[in-house]
């Protein structure tokens, strides 16, 4: 269908800007909110735009991934000698970009797969850096939601001199406004996406949500389960038939998706107890359940059988963002054409650099590197 000509000034502004507010399309275009958002409509309905999000069509199809949930500021203070508690402390403060979703996504972009972020984050100075820090990295943030009624969220961690943890602050309820609704308006951006990644930070009902605008889309979905009380979050949806292709819990999270989180049914971390676990998930059809047990490696469990991985050797750091550059990993390992068991490989060996690195996602982060760790591995065994 053709474009009017306001039509057609509003997407080359939207093309020029994707991080427009309505408010600022419209003052550009000298017309108002509520006529911007008619034009919107129209343009959405014309397939020139695939949803409120501004999201516009792209070429690179199959193999792109999408990432929902999480995305916040991590806050890092360290005092310089000894805390006292009560009073002020000399110290040093880091920020860095941070949430489970946004880190997949980030380390996804450095491993050369095209991705795109839907999170949300606050229209304030904290959610202008953040989205700008994950678009220099390469990540698509144009279905990130800005919310004007939430703050960007917040980990704020407080060190002592040692480095031990003294306390931490979490305030990340923006992500409740991720709602089944948002999603539905910007579930154009699943259209055409090889893999979904779903985090569990999402609100339950929106998680639920979410896999079903995915089998619409014909796209499988990728369940992370974050912690244990989150992991709990998918179990409604397992019940309803809206069931993840795969599964990525740590041995206390597979637990929690079985219903099993009382210390005298609790999943025990020993291969044939992981392996009936894994069962009971495929039962309800997941395809791939790949446990990661720390430094005992991981357990892939999948139609081809079970398959034990070691962890790879790593000068340890700080352990923080390992579990995301394993997923990240394994998924480009997929879109690279590997087996499942060759792509968690890569997400061992992910792992592995990130651990040695003192950022959540690592900067050194690339296939070569991966590739070469996985040699040396191999050279040494």
């Amino acid at each position: 269908m053709p474009l009017t000509d306001t039509e057609s000034a509003l997407l080359a502004l939207i093309r020029e800007t994707p991080l427009a507010t309505p408010e600022e399309l419209a003052r550009r275009l000298g017309s108002t909110r509520a006529s911007v958002n008619v034009h919107v409509s129209n343009l959405v309905r014309k397939g020139a735009l695939l949803g409120r999000g501004y999201l516009l069509p792209e070429a690179d199809g199959p193999g792109r991934v999408v990432v929902v949930g999480g995305a916040n500021v991590d806050v890092k203070a360290r005092t310089l000698e000894a805390a006292v508690p009560g009073t002020s402390n000399p110290g040093v403060t880091a920020q860095a970009p941070g949430g489970v979703a946004r880190n997949v996504a980030e380390n996804l972009a450095r491993l050369g797969v095209p991705v795109s972020l839907l999170s949300v984050v606050g229209r304030d100075a904290l959610g202008d850096w953040l989205l700008r820090e994950t678009e220099a990295a390469g990540v698509d943030v144009r279905p990130v939601l800005r919310a004007p009624e939430v703050s960007t969220g917040t980990y704020t961690a407080v060190l002592d001199a040692s480095g031990e943890l003294l306390v931490a602050v979490a305030a990340m309820a923006a992500v409740e406004a991720l709602t089944p609704a948002a999603l539905h308006e910007r579930r154009g951006v699943l259209r055409g996406a090889a893999w979904v990644v779903a985090d569990g930070n999402l609100p339950e009902g929106s998680l639920s949500h979410l896999l079903s605008l995915a089998a619409e889309a014909g796209v499988p979905v990728v369940f992370e389960p974050v912690s244990v009380p989150k992991a709990a979050r998918l179990r409604s949806s397992l019940a309803a038939g809206l069931v993840p292709q795969v599964v990525t819990p740590n041995v206390p999270e597979l637990g929690a998706l079985l219903g099993r989180t009382s210390p005298q049914d609790a999943v025990p971390d020993e291969p044939e107890a992981l392996r009936a676990a894994a069962d009971e998930l495929h039962a309800q059809g997941v395809r791939l359940v790949w446990v990661r047990r720390g430094a005992a490696g991981s357990l892939l469990s999948g139609p081809d059988g079970v398959t034990e991985l070691p962890a790879l050797p790593a000068d340890v750091r700080d352990v923080t963002g390992a579990g995301d550059a394993m997923l990240a990993a394994f998924l480009a390992g997929l879109a690279s054409g590997l087996s499942p068991v060759d792509a968690a490989r890569h997400g061992h060996a992910a792992a592995a650099l990130t651990v040695e690195s003192d950022h959540a996602v690592s900067p050194t982060l690339t296939p070569a590197a991966i590739q070469a760790r996985l040699t040396g591995a191999a050279t040494t065994d």
